[in-house]
């Protein structure tokens, strides 16, 4: 269903969940003029969800910017639910002021696409620029493309430094708009689909100092597969598939991601490993 609108403070939008529940998005004042965004049950008021906390410099029509982005993506429900310390500290809160934010101060090379990744200030919508990521192809690109941070991650197959990057961002830009830039963190931090790479390089490892073969550990996770004469043997496509070594069907390159649960599927049934000894 589309989010329309609402006309009343501090209602931002009201939208029908995947439940057929009937919710609104609303603005509360946070501690030091900070903004919290609220997801929360129309007809009650309870069931209280935090979708953001903006500083007080930021623009005002970013708590509603963020409230139709929320309500219009099902992911949406991923909202944790409001604690107390919420309403009582302001976004980003330090003993001391931090220095702003720099734009395009720091660069993260992919070197095997050839390309760098800047987080920089673009054109929007709204009277000031936003903080995005871009992507510069083979170092001098007049137009860079915008990307999300999680393309920047995926590229790079590492965490960092894009996170800490982005959450410097968001913690010190007073110019620029970053409402798009912490969403797509929350849901970077927040996904079950997470890199690949360390699952990798522990099959690898497996592989290079023992008896272990690829088929053996995708037998060991009931990824089983038979010729025509019966014989068994495991489906390494599948495990070259999610470990990104082999593309998917009709995809040109190999994925950096997979589903944490397969990710620990692999890891214990597979590598005999606890799943924690192969995320990044």
């Amino acid at each position: 269903m589309t989010p329309a609108l609402a006309l009343e403070s501090p209602t931002l939008v009201r939208f029908t969940n995947a439940r057929g529940r009937q919710r609104e998005v609303v603005r509360e004042s946070g501690s030091r003029g900070s903004v919290l965004v609220i997801d929360r049950d129309a007809g009650t008021g309870g069931d209280n969800r935090l979708v953001a906390h903006l500083a007080a410099d930021e623009p005002t029509v970013n708590a509603e910017l963020v409230a139709r982005r929320y309500a219009a993506d099902a992911r949406g429900a991923r909202a944790r639910a409001v604690r107390s310390e919420d309403r009582d500290s302001a976004w980003g809160e330090a003993g001391e002021l931090p220095a702003p934010f720099e734009p395009d101060a720091e660069t993260i090379a992919c070197a095997p696409l050839q390309t760098m990744f800047r987080l920089g200030l673009v054109e929007s919508s709204m009277s000031i620029s936003a903080l995005r990521w871009r992507c510069f192809h083979h170092g001098h690109d007049p137009s860079p493309r915008v990307v999300s941070l999680r393309e920047v991650i995926g590229s790079v197959e590492s965490y960092e430094p894009a996170l800490a990057i982005t959450r410097a961002a968001l913690a010190r830009s007073a110019s620029a708009s970053v409402c798009i830039l912490r969403q797509e963190h929350a849901r970077v931090c927040s996904s079950p689909i997470v890199l690949n790479r360390g699952l990798r390089e522990a099959v690898l490892r497996t592989i290079a100092h023992s008896d272990v073969s690829m088929s053996e550990i995708a037998m060991r996770c009931g990824r089983v597969k038979r010729d025509r004469r019966g014989n068994v043997s495991g489906e390494t496509s599948w495990l070259a598939r999610r470990i990104g070594l082999l593309a998917e069907g009709g995809a040109a390159a190999p994925t950096p991601w997979i589903h944490s649960d397969v990710l620990a599927l692999i890891a214990r049934e597979g590598l005999v490993l606890s799943p924690r000894e192969v995320e990044l």
